[in-house]
């Protein structure tokens, strides 16, 4: 009657944690033991993270047809629960429900297929569900095989980031590198194998995209620059190298790397990553239809680890090079929840240039860099403590004249770590019309954004 009775109260979310102090993954945690040793477990969790945002149109931008050079959104960025657990020794289950970048906007006429009424109420989705099998353990080192809904992804740490630990205010996007293209925000039908060999972390996957036509809008008609084809569906290949200098991160969820440790881990990290698909995009030369294939690849270095152990003081940093091959004069805008709805002053050539978007990705080569200091423990008392950041990315596409960087500068205000925060974040992006060239772009001035998030992660 008892185990019944628990069951029950886990499925509402009220049953009490379990601990084992030596394990990431036993913090104060919704769980329910399945042994005595808490090796077998089922494990709830819920993050939410709310942002009020004034932003600096781009020129031309109209909200619901109104012009607006400057904007006030607010505004669900992430809202997500998970369920996973250990059934076995060797059996492992992980499923993620959520939605994201939910605002006024969301549920608008321009973010549905033509003909499809708007409905704010459908945000909400899976966005993982899958199943693994460990075929080996011996202390730290492990190899696992598994399949479904997954982020298991090759490119980089911020292409399957850990949303609950990130730094700054947001990822690097643009290492999610198909968002939404042809994927589920970030994630595929996939099998892979992910394992950690000593001191080599390693993931291997092999994903079945989705077509493009599947993504919610209308895809852009061939043109003479890269878009991603709507012929000749191939697998897509993927696989991360990390090889850990000191201590090994958490490996409990497949694909989620954390973002910081707070001190907690002495981690120093090399990292390399790819992903590879044939005939990926297409586009127009003369009357042919030409196809390319999508590499990318990235090196990096992340660094977490304490300054001072007695004081709580810690450092963390990443460092990161991508070389990104889409096919010939692939380039495409994305503004993160974009609060806008249109524009009057289009670029020929690219869409969806209104709000806070930028050119966040294409074909040429990014770096990627990011910093942040943790302050001592107690320094606000009770409250919590700060960490201040920076980030820098710096793009050199194709198709831009003039190389691309944004910059964002915040702190955090580590409430309860990174259960409960808050992050003021300042980000500076650059704004871009067409060159003499109509198919290139120059830069033509910059805008900014402020931010407060407030997140809350159980």
């Amino acid at each position: 009657m008892k185990k019944v009775l628990s069951i029950i109260l886990l499925s509402s979310g009220l049953v009490a944690a379990q601990i084992k102090p030596s394990d990431d993954n036993t913090k104060s945690d919704i769980r329910y033991n399945l042994n005595e040793s808490g090796s077998h477990y089922v494990k709830a969790t819920f993050t939410n993270q709310v942002w009020l945002r004034w932003n600096d149109s781009n020129p031309g931008t109209t909200v619901f047809g109104d012009p607006k050079s400057n904007t006030f959104d607010i505004g669900l960025r992430r809202t997500r629960m998970q369920l996973f657990g250990q059934i076995t020794d060797r059996i492992f289950f992980y499923t993620q429900f959520g939605m994201n970048n939910f605002n006024k906007v969301s549920a608008s006429p321009a973010y549905n297929t033509a003909g499809t009424p708007s409905n704010r109420k459908v945000a909400a989705f899976f966005h993982d569900a899958l199943g693994e099998y460990e075929i080996q353990r011996k202390g730290t080192s492990f190899i696992r095989f598994g399949g479904g809904l997954t982020i298991v992804n090759g490119l980089s740490r911020f292409s399957q980031p850990s949303i609950s630990t990130i730094m700054t205010m947001d990822v690097p996007v643009f290492a999610q590198a198909t968002v939404d293209q042809t994927d589920q925000f970030a994630r595929k039908l996939s099998v892979y194998s992910r394992g950690q060999v000593g001191k080599l972390n390693y993931r291997v996957a092999v994903a079945d995209p989705f077509p493009v036509e599947t993504n919610g809008a209308a895809p852009p008609a061939i043109g003479v620059n890269s878009t991603f084809s709507q012929r000749k569906h191939h697998k897509q290949f993927e696989a991360l190298l990390i090889y850990n200098l000191f201590d090994t991160e958490d490996n409990t969820t497949p694909g989620y790397l954390t973002g910081t440790y707070l001190g907690k881990r002495k981690v120093l990290n090399i990292e390399a990553g790819i992903n590879s698909r044939k005939d990926a995009t297409w586009r127009k030369e003369a009357v042919d239809t030409l196809y390319s294939n999508m590499n990318l690849w990235s090196v990096a270095a992340y660094m977490d680890m304490p300054v001072n152990k007695d004081k709580g003081t810690a450092v963390s940093a990443y460092l990161g090079y991508f070389q990104t091959d889409y096919g010939k004069g692939y380039l495409r805008y994305n503004g993160i929840m974009n609060p806008a709805t249109a524009t009057t002053q289009p670029i020929s050539s690219v869409g969806g240039t209104q709000g806070n978007a930028f050119p966040m990705f294409g074909t040429g080569s990014v770096v990627c860099a990011q910093a942040g200091y943790k302050l001592k423990e107690g320094l606000l008392g009770s409250q919590g403590t700060l960490m201040p950041f920076a980030s820098l990315q710096y793009a050199d596409y194709e198709r831009l004249n003039d190389g691309m960087s944004v910059y964002n500068l915040g702190i955090n205000w580590l409430i309860k770590g990174n259960n409960g925060k808050m992050t003021l974040n300042y980000e500076n992006r650059p704004v871009y019309g067409n060159a003499a060239d109509a198919n290139q772009l120059d830069a033509n001035g910059r805008r900014g954004s402020l931010t407060l998030q407030y997140q809350i992660s159980i």
